[in-house]
């Protein structure tokens, strides 16, 4: 069949041999596995695992043991466990690192607004100090209504005595 080299009919795709993964989901299984293995269980289930190995190897029928003494092959698989542990735990620090960095910058730009906003504050605050010391306060108008009294009283009592002066 030969091959359609027209414009309106979409090619078929090649099929890719390579694997397809999800870097979020791969990266969220590395955080839970290094997770696991910073707690005291993967530890106990290690000590454990190591243990049951040395001591069936050491001590079950000969024609029972597959790792004889030096233990090469438990040697090699707690290798090759390491050498997938450490990068998988570069990753999920990696990661926690980009949350660490994302954090800081939120909480940088929410600092930020706050001092502005602080700032803005102060400045109405000022202003309306301002303002207030401008304008009459109920006991300094009372003060000068009460002198105000006086000189009218003053001068009402001073029309209605008698003039001696002159």
């Amino acid at each position: 069949m030969a091959r359609n080299n027209r414009l309106d009919t979409p090619r078929e795709t090649g099929r890719a041999f390579r694997p397809n993964f999800d870097p979020e989901a791969f990266g969220r299984l590395s955080e839970r596995f290094a997770r696991f293995l910073g707690t005291a269980g993967f530890l106990v289930y290690m000590t454990i695992f190591v243990l049951s190995w040395v001591f069936w190897n050491a001590f079950a029928p000969v024609d029972l043991r597959f790792d004889d003494y030096p233990f090469i092959f438990l040697t090699l698989i707690l290798s090759l466990q390491a050498s997938y542990a450490a990068p998988l735990i570069l990753l999920a620090q990696n990661r926690q690192a980009d949350r660490d960095r994302i954090q800081v910058s939120e909480d940088r730009a929410r600092n930020e607004r706050s001092i502005a906003d602080t700032e803005y504050l102060t400045r109405e605050l000022a202003s309306l100090r301002n303002t207030l010391g401008e304008v009459a306060t109920r006991d300094f108008l009372r003060n000068e209504l009460g002198d105000m009294l006086e000189e009218v009283l003053k001068e009402l009592r001073g029309n209605t005595q008698p003039d001696t002066e002159k």
